[in-house]
C-alpha cells in the first residue's frame, strides 16, 4: 500500500504518459485494465524509495569482504539498536545490497517544523541528514538542540525564510535542530553544514557521509548493471560520452583493473571536476577526464594526434552512452517539475550523441545505451530508430541480464524486445519492510533488490564491419 501520494506530475506530462503506457502495441498484448494498472503502479511507486541501497565496491583497492566487513561496524555505529545485513549481489559481484527499514508510520510528528525542498526531501528519504542550503522554512522559534519534524515541499510553493508552511507538503521524519532559525536565515552569507540531524526518518537507511571513502561508490542497481554490460577488458580503450559524475566511469577503470585508457567527457567545467575527484578518491589512474560537448567529439582531421577530443572515426572498442534524459525514472520522485516541451526535448540530442558514439566506434566494438527514464521515446523508440539508421549496428544479448525486456510500442520484434534491459519500478511490490523482516533469506532479498529500482534502460549493440 503506497505511504506516499503517487507523484505530482503536470497534467500536459502525465496526459503523454499515460498514452505512452496506453500504446496499441502494449493494449493487444496485455489488455486496456492491465495497462492502466501498471501505469497507476508506476505513479505510486516514483514517488517511494527502492527498497535497497546499493553500494559498489572499489575492488581495485580493497575486497568485498572486507568493505562487507567495515561497513556492518558502521551501520552498527549509526543504528546500534537493529541488526541491518548486507547482502553480496550474486550476479553483480562488486555490489553490496542493503535492505532499508520503512515505511515507519508510527512515528509521532513535533510541533517545531523545518520545510526542505523537494530534491532535499529525496535525499532525506535515501538515508541523507538536512544540510542547511536546503531548508526553506522553519519555525519562528527553532532554536539549536530542538526536536523538529521534517517536510519535503512537493508543490514547489514554500518562499524561503516562512515561519509557516501551509501548502502542500509531506512528513518525511523527524531529527535534531543543529542550527537556530535566525543562524540559517539571518547570516550574511550561505551557511554550509548539517541544519538537521535525522534521528527518526520515514525510511530507516544508513547515512554514507564520508563513510569508507575510496573503498565504495553508492550506485543504484541498474547503474551498476551497464558497466558490467558493457564489459570492458584490461588494455582497451573506452570512451564515456557523458560521463559526470564519473560513477559509470570509475566501475569501468575498476572492472578493467585500471590497465587500460577511460576516456570520460562532459561539456560541464565543474562536473568534469567531479569525475576527476571521484578518479582520485577511488585511485583510479586510467581514467582521462575532459571538458568536452560529446556530440562534437568526431574529427576527420588527418592531422589530429587522437589524444584529446575531438578524435578520429574508429578510436574505441568500447562506447557508453549513458545519455541525457528526462530522467523521469529517478526514485524517490514525489514531484516532476519538467514540462511536456522539456521532456519531449532529448531525443533529438540523444540521437546527435548516438550518431558520434556509433562512428566513434571500432568495427566489431560494443556500444551501450543507457537512460535513467521511462518513456518510449528514449528508450526502445531509439534502439529501433539506431537500427534503421545504422545498418552496422546488430543488437546483443546482455549479461547479466536482470531487468525486464523491453517495452512494447516501437515496432520491435519481441526477439529485439527480449535483448533489451528495461527496469520497470511497476513490477516489483510496494512494501512495509520492519526489523523482523530482516531474517529472510538471501533469494529473497535478491529478487526484491532486481526488481524494487529506478526505471531504468539498457540497450547493447555490436558494430560490425
Amino acid at each position: 500500500m503506497s505511504f506516499f501520494p503517487k507523484i505530482r506530475l503536470r497534467k500536459e506530462v502525465e496526459d503523454y504518459l499515460r498514452h505512452v503506457f496506453h500504446n496499441h502495441e502494449l493494449v493487444a498484448a496485455l489488455g486496456a485494465e492491465e495497462a492502466e494498472r501498471r501505469f497507476v503502479r508506476l505513479q505510486d511507486h516514483l514517488s517511494h524509495p527502492p527498497s535497497f541501497t546499493t553500494v559498489r565496491v572499489n575492488t581495485k583497492q580493497t575486497t568485498v569482504e572486507n568493505v562487507m566487513r567495515l561497513l556492518g561496524y558502521e551501520i552498527h555505529k549509526q543504528f546500534p539498536d537493529v541488526v541491518i545485513p548486507i547482502h553480496r549481489h550474486p550476479q553483480l559481484n562488486d555490489l553490496l545490497l542493503i535492505p532499508v527499514i520503512g515505511p515507519r508510520r508510527a512515528l509521532q510528528q513535533h510541533p517545531i517544523q523545518v520545510i526542505v525542498g523537494a530534491q532535499c526531501g529525496s535525499a532525506v528519504l535515501r538515508g541523507a541528514h538536512v544540510y542547511s542550503a536546503g531548508i526553506l522554512s522553519a519555525s519562528k522559534w527553532m532554536k539549536a538542540g530542538d526536536r523538529v519534524s521534517v517536510y519535503s515541499d512537493i508543490g514547489g510553493q514554500c518562499k524561503r525564510g516562512a515561519t509557516e508552511f501551509d501548502g502542500i507538503k509531506v512528513f518525511i521524519g523527524n531529527g535534531i535542530s543543529e542550527l537556530s532559525r535566525s543562524e540559517i536565515f539571518c547570516s550574511d552569507g550561505p551557511i554550509k553544514g548539517k541544519g538537521v540531524r535525522m534521528t527518526e526518518p520515514v525510511y530507516l537507511s544508513p547515512s554514507f557521509d564520508n563513510v569508507l571513502p575510496g573503498y565504495i561508490f553508492l550506485q543504484n542497481l541498474p547503474s551498476a548493471v551497464v558497466s558490467h554490460v558493457l564489459h570492458p577488458r584490461p588494455g582497451e580503450r573506452v570512451l564515456d560520452m557523458c560521463a559526470a559524475p564519473g560513477g559509470k566511469t570509475t566501475h569501468i577503470a575498476s572492472l578493467m583493473s585500471d590497465q587500460g585508457e577511460v576516456i570520460a567527457m562532459d561539456k560541464i567545467a565543474n562536473k568534469v571536476e567531479k569525475i576527476k575527484q571521484n578518479a582520485s578518491v577511488l585511485n583510479l589512474r586510467s581514467i582521462q577526464a575532459y571538458c568536452y560537448n560529446s556530440t562534437k567529439a568526431v574529427t576527420h582531421d588527418q592531422s589530429d594526434n587522437g589524444q584529446g577530443p575531438p578524435f578520429p572515426p574508429e578510436s574505441f572498442d568500447r562506447v557508453l552512452l549513458d545519455a541525457p534524459c528526462s530522467g523521469m525514472g529517478q526514485r524517490p520522485n514525489m514531484a516532476f517539475a519538467l514540462s511536456l516541451k522539456e521532456v519531449t526535448s532529448y531525443q533529438p540530442l540523444q540521437r546527435k550523441l548516438f550518431s558520434a558514439a556509433v562512428s566513434l566506434l571500432k568495427p566489431g566494438g560494443t556500444l551501450v545505451y543507457s537512460t535513467c527514464t521511462i518513456t518510449l521515446s528514449e528508450n526502445e523508440e531509439q534502439v529501433a530508430w539506431a537500427l534503421k539508421t545504422f545498418p552496422c549496428l546488430q543488437l546483443q544479448a546482455q549479461e547479466p541480464h536482470i531487468g525486464g525486456e523491453g517495452m512494447r510500442g516501437a515496432g520491435l520484434s519481441p526477439d529485439q524486445l527480449k535483448l533489451l534491459q528495461r527496469f520497470d519500478p511497476s513490477l516489483a511490490d510496494l512494501c512495509d519492510l520492519d526489523v523482523s523482516d530482516l531474517t529472510r533469506t538471501e533469494n529473497d532479498w535478491t529478487l526484491q533488490a532486481n526488481t524494487d529500482t529506478i526505471g531504468f534502460f539498457i540497450a547493447k549493440f555490436v558494430k560490425n564491419s
